[in-house]
């Protein structure tokens, strides 16, 4: 028997009318036979199989997570959010995971975690988190990923202790490539393409090498197909990284995923925040703060981060804010497709490499 069952699709107060129906034609893709790359089958001891990519979503019982995670020991604790706490775990045959539990108090995450494990079911890419399995044990709901060492970009980003360094150039270029490229398999390969929702620093995890896995795909949605142009759901995402036509009208398209990777770019060559309180008024809103530099091509180089030290290729830094400056169009119309993003963000790495690779002959 498949686990999916156990999570109830009609359960009163969870889903509005439009996220429900969007789940249920998500369910049916899971269930169809035959029909696209992204078919998953069902084998013996509740574990899920991708006939494409051979890897397998194990079902856990909740007995075997307690004792991964140390009895969810707040030491093990690596992340927390809306849905409830990420611990990090070691499981019976020494792999070392991260265990996501839902927080029984809050309605979203049930949604959430539906959500997850049928995209994650589906999707599978090297710049997408991997699920490794999940457990419905009476009302619990936990979701098991692979386990990135490194943790978010967000961790690497921000409030740096006094001895860690900076991310170079080159590495905060390698990180909105990989972003990138998780996104433009979400929206070109993906059948029909799926909206991220939520594409923000905390989302962006890192190997030890700093290729990146996005990850927490609760509020992801099918995007439009045929002739319509949007999808009209509740507003829901982090302030700071939302589109402002989405924000104002419930109006979502993959363009509003392009507005936040904008804000993921801004984040990235200024080292601010998308919000920031601690900021004075004028400051708290990193794309109302940019907004003046933006417009002005002589005072690119103002907005770059301090830490970087003046450690870049003013030419690679002043190319990533002019892409940065079209993905933040207020207009959705306006902004790039991924893929002429990635296009642009490609060259601009083989750029940066023939010019060290120049500097060293």
């Amino acid at each position: 028997m498949s686990c999916f069952p156990c999570v109830s699709f009609s359960r009163e107060g969870i889903l509005d009318y439009d996220e429900e129906l969007s789940l249920r034609s998500m369910e049916k893709i899971v269930d169809a036979k035959g029909k696209g790359s992204g078919k998953v089958e069902e084998e013996e001891g509740g574990r899920r199989r991708d006939p494409k990519k051979g890897n397998m979503a194990r079902s856990f019982t909740f007995k075997e997570l307690t004792a991964a995670t140390q009895n969810f020991k707040d030491a093990n604790m690596i992340g927390e959010g809306g849905f409830g706490n990420v611990y990090k775990g070691r499981l019976e045959c020494g792999t070392v995971v991260a265990v996501k539990q839902l927080n029984l108090e809050g309605l979203q995450g049930h949604q959430e975690f539906v959500v997850e494990v049928l995209m994650l079911s589906l999707l599978h890419h090297p710049n997408l988190v991997n699920l490794i399995g999940y457990c419905t044990h009476a009302q619990q709901r936990l979701l098991v990923y692979e386990f990135m060492p490194r943790g978010s970009l967000e961790n690497h980003l921000f409030d740096l202790e006094p001895d860690e360094a900076p991310l170079s150039w080159a590495t905060r270029l390698k990180i909105a490539i990989g972003a990138a490229h998780g996104l433009e398999y979400l929206h070109c390969q993906a059948n029909p393409p799926v909206i991220y929702r939520d594409l923000k620093s905390s989302n962006i995890l890192l190997d030890r090498d700093f290729n990146v896995k996005l990850s927490d795909f609760g509020l992801a949605k099918l995007g439009p197909v045929g002739d319509n142009t949007h999808v009209s759901t509740r507003v829901m995402g982090t302030y700071g990284y939302c589109a402002p036509e989405y924000a104002m009208s419930g109006k979502l398209t993959l363009k509003s995923d392009i507005y936040s990777f904008g804000v993921v770019l801004l984040e990235l060559i200024t080292g601010r925040k998308a919000m920031d309180f601690s900021k004075k008024p004028g400051e708290q809103n990193l794309v109302v703060w940019s907004r003046p530099y933006l417009k002005d091509r002589k005072r690119f180089i103002e907005m770059v981060d301090p830490l970087l030290e003046g450690r870049y290729s003013a030419k690679s830094v002043q190319h990533a804010i002019v892409v940065t400056t079209m993905c933040l169009q207020e207009q959705a119309n306006n902004r790039p497709s991924i893929a002429d993003i990635v296009s642009a963000l490609d060259y601009l790495q083989s750029s940066l490499k023939e010019r060290s690779t120049s500097r060293q002959l």
